[in-house]
């Protein structure tokens, strides 16, 4: 049975090829022999007889089967009758210890026949007892002497059987025999023989028989629980089951040619008998028993192949069942039995499907790979009489493996084939334990040898998974088991060569021994032997093969093993060096590289792989971009470190931002655009990006050289945005606080726009429209345009980028969009009062450029480029004409009881900003006192207007006057310090932005933070910060003899009177807590000491002449009882100072 599976295979199936001559070495050690495997067997020792007697008749055989053909019917009954008595009355039961359930096997006690037998078993007898006959039986353990002797019994009644002619006599006499006692593996076998050996001559009424029985007896007992004390009767048929699938078994094996017919009926018996029987090894033995001689049976059937089996997938899992309750270690070869039963029936027709053979594999492959280690196999064994040679054990179970791979890959020889079986192996090739990855790595490199010299693959697959396959065996290149380490590079040798075969490339393939032997000399040298592989892996495999391979090297950077990590990154930057990568596997390695990085634990992993998305970018940067926009939303920043990267060369961070600019403008009509996709707009996720990035210091530099196009840009695609009423969320926005919730696209852009003058250092623009509220105008579309005239302005006056948001404007105003020529044009137009925009366009070309704005569709471009047209720039025979009128309104301002100061102020700022360019000259030094006197004017809006037009003033004077201007500045600065509290809003957001402007005329230190307090800061804390940026950077002008700060310390009494001059200060955010106003000073005016401008009635702006400045006692001192600024500023202000 098992043992001549076992032996009968050797020679074709544990040394040569399954089906294409292969005659090659052994790789693993051969079978045991059969009397070694008889020794580790749990079943019974003469089962193995039992199938030896049915081969070649010997002389006494041939005697008994002709007494036995003398009989009549009527003896052969009386024989049959006489032996059954004899089995059933005088067996006596010993019980040897063995089997799971505890009650062992049983076998009969010898030397009870009795002197009732009749003849002819009485010349049985005599013929067993002649010396010649005895020594031909010697081997088969067959003396009645001999514990097995009623196993001859068994024997004579199957040929008594065989030979009846009787159909009935059959039936009556094996329904009896089937009656004894299943309780012995001896009986139960013996039954199952003479069952076989009658099947050859009546095989219907045996399986009718046997029919009968399984509806009678084994159904009933298939579901008893075998640790329930039951009574006698139910011990007497407890394994009738078994004793059914060995009569099975015997039935195959003695039904010649006769089995094709009957083989699905017997294969489906054996499967329900052995599914709905309670488990445990005496069923697990037999039925193992059964397909083995089952499987006997069909190789020796010829037209095997060509019939076409139903129930094989059923017999293998039934196999597999037992094969998984097999224990964590090697105390019998089941483990090879079952593997090679299946091996054989894998070749059956039709073809196993992939989901049966993936169960098998994964089954096979867990129940061998998961045994302990070599060294801990014996350790781990049971306590046994006989303790069986582990080693053995083991090699003849792989082994075993090995062959049932190699029947799999022959089978069917395809590429495909190689890359299922391959497959399989993932788990084991990523496993922690190091044993487990060596027998897998083993395995795979046997089934790689032996494919490539012995089978020739049928077809030209190239399936994408052999890519994660090689992956997987190169990332145990550095695996701290040199023998690991080896199989895993020959392995991809291996895979190579096959791949050169297929393509039958005999230059590659001479290239691939070639570098195969250079490296077996140059180990040692493994940044070589890397850079050679990934050269011939790219030569070799498909581009969705390359990709695989990359995603399972990704794969790689995350384990927590750095040898691993740091191979799988050096791998990765070497191929992405190597310039192989095509466009088309782009997406796929950065959504991989893109999930892996959250989980990368190593630094310099992480470093080395931003160095391989610079290179990948610098190769593909338009399909990398257009990826990375698609990986996620750009505020859950994620994909920030690959824009990172991708910012580490210069060049390629401008083509960067020039593709997300080109992004943002791919803007389709809102008809065409469903509210739905309207998050998935690519120019939703180009904003977005751009937004983020102008935050990263990476591209800091790049953003300033893109500053023109990103402007303009972000200006059209707001309006677009209007366009598409997406405005939800623009106007509920607030800085101060700390929820952070994603932006919406309006707000996104806005927030982007102001983000592009604070982060590339324009703060001054910033701040003009920040104080100005200059930036709610462009929450709406009504004053969308009004924003970006102010903001055109305020980058003219302070020389913001002009030349290159000129040049991009020019372009907008050819462009057919109209969004784009309103945008161009409020920006043209405010240009033209630059004092720069000559240097860089001439007036000719500029008169062509508004003049094609004439022709535009649009009411607000024609009426735009008619008001540039007539500005200054393009007439300037009107600057006399203003300037004549600029002395008229300003006769009439600074008479004695001026009409209509509101109107006048609004004049005269009109006329300030058409002159642009040419200035005011002299007479900005006539209108700054005239109009610091009305600071202090009873009506809020004069006191506004006068600030503002102020704030115009001084800078409009022109080169030549402002050292005076500075001066009419540093004399405002103390007035417009006490309108920061003016009890009208209005005049407050107006005197920030003209105490911000003197400060940025007079050149403060700290104007950036200064602004920062005059924007953002509330309350006592910020005046005193301002306090202190004037007095701070006052301290630092007092030094220089012309300075505005030696002027005013030489004018001190002008200027205390002019402090005392100035009205109350009465604002509620001046008083502290606990602190009571201070007495009136003589002069009857209230101070608040609390307020900074109580201070200046000390003398600390104005000290004695001759006395030493101190920092410290300006800023404040233990005697005044409240420090004007917070403790930790002032060391800030010290060290700067020092």
């Amino acid at each position: 049975m098992l043992e001549d599976l076992c032996s009968h295979q050797e020679s074709l199936s544990m040394v040569a090829a399954p089906s294409d001559g292969f005659h090659g070495s052994q790789w693993r050690s051969t079978c045991l022999l059969p009397t070694e495997e008889q020794k580790r067997d749990v079943g019974h020792p003469g089962r193995a007889t039992l199938d030896e007697s049915l081969g070649d008749r010997s002389p006494w055989e041939e005697e008994l089967l002709g007494q036995i053909r003398a009989m009549s019917d009527s003896q052969r009954s009386r024989v049959l009758e006489a032996i059954q008595h004899r089995i059933e009355e005088h067996t006596q039961v010993i019980t040897i210890p063995g089997g799971s359930s505890g009650l062992g096997l049983q076998l009969p006690r010898a030397g009870h026949w009795g002197p009732s037998t009749v003849f002819c078993l009485q010349l049985l007898w005599k013929e067993v007892a002649d010396p010649g006959i005895r020594e031909l039986l010697a081997p088969l353990n067959l003396e009645p002497q001999q514990p097995v002797e009623k196993a001859f019994l068994f024997l004579v009644y199957g040929l008594i059987l065989r030979e009846c002619a009787s159909s009935d006599l059959v039936r009556r006499h094996l329904m009896r025999l089937l009656e004894l006692s299943h309780q012995t593996a001896g009986q139960r076998e013996g039954m199952a023989v003479a069952s076989g050996i009658a099947s050859s001559s009546h095989l219907q009424e045996v399986w009718a028989t046997l029919e009968h029985l399984g509806r009678t007896r084994v159904l009933r007992t298939a579901c008893t629980s075998p640790d329930y004390q039951e009574p006698y009767t139910d011990v007497h048929w407890r394994w009738v089951s078994s004793t059914s699938l060995l009569c099975y078994g015997h039935m195959a094996l003695h039904a010649g040619e006769r089995i094709l017919p009957w083989v699905d009926n017997v294969i489906s018996r054996m499967v329900y008998y052995f599914s709905c029987s309670c488990y445990d090894n005496i069923l697990e033995t037999s039925f193992l028993s059964a397909a083995v001689m089952l499987v006997k049976a069909l190789k020796q059937e010829h037209s095997t192949r060509r019939y076409r089996f139903t129930q094989i997938p059923e017999l293998i899992q039934c196999l597999l069942a037992i094969l998984q309750k097999e224990p964590n270690f090697l105390a019998t070869l089941f483990r090879q039995k079952i593997i090679l039963v299946i091996m054989e029936l894998s070749k059956l027709q039709p073809s196993l499907k992939p989901v049966v053979k993936s169960r098998i594999l994964q089954t096979c492959l867990q129940s061998l790979y998961m045994l302990p280690p070599m060294e801990m196999l014996k350790s781990c064994l049971p306590p046994l009489d006989l303790a069986p040679d582990v080693m053995v054990l083991y090699q003849k179970s792989m082994q075993a493996l090995d062959l049932l791979l190699q029947t799999f890959i022959s089978e069917n020889k395809s590429m495909d084939e190689m890359c299922f079986l391959l497959q399989h192996t993932e788990p084991w090739l990523k496993s922690d334990k190091s044993h487990e990855c060596k027998r897998v790595v083993q395995t795979i490199f046997l089934l790689l040898k032996y494919v490539v010299d012995y089978v020739k693959l049928t077809d030209e697959a190239t399936p994408s998974m052999l890519g994660h396959q090689i992956g997987l065996l190169m990332l145990l290149w550095r695996d701290r088991d040199p023998v690991t380490q080896s199989h895993s590079r020959q392995c991809i040798y291996l895979l190579l060569q096959l791949l050169i075969q297929q393509k039958g490339s005999m230059g590659q393939f001479m290239h691939l021994n070639k570098m195969k032997n250079f490296e077996a000399k140059a180990l040692r040298r493994s940044e070589m032997k890397f850079y050679n592989l990934v050269k011939a892996l790219d030569r070799s495999l498909t581009p969705a093969q390359h990709t695989q391979l990359i995603l399972t090297l990704l794969g790689g950077l995350c384990s927590h093993d750095h040898l691993q990590c740091d191979l799988a990154s050096q791998l990765l930057l070497m191929i992405f060096q190597n310039q192989s990568i095509k466009v088309e596997q782009v997406a796929e390695i950065l959504q991989g590289l893109f999930q892996e990085l959250p989980s990368i634990v190593f630094k310099n992993i992480l470093q080395t792989m931003m160095k391989a998305v610079t290179v990948l970018g610098t190769q593909h940067t338009q399909e990398t971009v257009e990826v990375m926009l698609s990986l996620c939303h750009p505020s859950e920043r994620q994909v920030l470190p690959l824009w990172k990267a991708l910012a580490n060369n210069n060049q390629l961070a401008r083509k960067v931002l020039m593709l997300l600019y080109m992004k943002l403008k791919l803007r389709p009509p809102k008809e065409l655009v469903r509210l739905s996709q309207q998050a998935e707009l690519i120019s939703l996720l180009a904003l977005g990006t751009i937004y983020e990035l102008l935050y990263t210091r990476e591209y800091k530099a790049t953003v300033r050289w893109a500053f023109a196009g990103i402007l303009v840009g972000l200006l059209t695609q707001l309006h677009y945005l209007f366009e598409l009423d997406v405005v939800e969320g623009i106007s509920d926005y607030q800085e101060d606080s700390l929820e952070v919730k994603p932006l919406s696209p309006c707000r996104t852009c806005l927030e982007a726009l102001k983000g592009l003058f604070w982060t590339t250092n324009y703060w001054e623009v910033f701040a003009y429209l920040q104080l100005l509220r200059g930036w709610e105008l462009f929450e709406h579309l009504e004053t969308y345009t009004e924003g970006v005239t102010l903001l055109a302005r305020a980058m003219a006056h302070y020389d913001c980028e002009v030349k290159a948001v000129l040049g991009q404007a020019v372009i907008s105003l050819k462009s057919s969009e109209e969004r784009d020529n309103i945008v161009a044009i409020l920006v043209i137009t405010e240009f033209l009062n630059s004092q720069e925009l000559t240097q860089y366009m001439s007036r000719r070309a500029m008169d062509n450029f508004l003049s094609l704005g004439l022709s535009s569709p649009n009411q607000l471009v024609r009426a735009m480029s008619l008001k540039g047209l007539t500005s200054i720039l393009m007439d300037p025979k009107k600057v006399v004409l203003l300037r004549n009128q600029l002395a008229g309104l300003l006769d009439s301002f600074m008479g004695p009881e001026p009409q209509d100061l509101m109107g006048l102020m609004g004049d005269l700022g009109d006329i300030l900003h058409s002159l642009g360019t040419q200035g005011i000259g002299a007479t900005s030094i006539k209108m700054a006192p005239a109009l610091l006197s009305l600071f202090e004017d009873e009506q809020a809006p004069v006191r506004g207007g006068a600030i503002s037009l102020f704030g115009d003033v001084v800078h409009s004077g022109g080169k030549k006057y402002r050292p005076a201007l500075k001066r009419q500045a540093f004399q405002a600065l103390v007035p417009l310090l006490f309108h920061l509290v003016d009890s009208c809003p209005a005049v407050v957001m107006k005197t920030k932005l003209t105490f911000l402007r003197c400060a940025i005329l007079l050149k403060w230190e700290f104007r950036k933070e200064l602004f920062g307090k005059l924007a953002w800061g509330h309350g006592l804390g910020a005046e005193n910060d301002i306090f202190i940026y004037m007095v701070w950077t006052a301290g630092r002008l007092g030094g220089g003899p012309r300075s505005p700060w030696s002027e005013a310390r030489s004018s001190r009494p002008a200027g205390g009177e002019q402090l005392r001059q100035l009205p109350p200060v009465s604002h509620a955010g001046v008083d502290l807590p606990g602190q009571p106003p201070q007495k009136p000073e003589a002069d009857g005016h209230e101070v608040h000491r609390g307020h900074p401008a109580g201070l200046l009635y000390r003398p600390l702006l104005f000290p004695e002449e001759g006395r030493p400045e101190n920092l410290q006692e300006i800023l404040g001192g233990p005697e005044e009882g409240l420090r004007l600024r917070e403790p930790q500023i002032l060391p800030e202000l010290s060290g700067r100072h020092h």
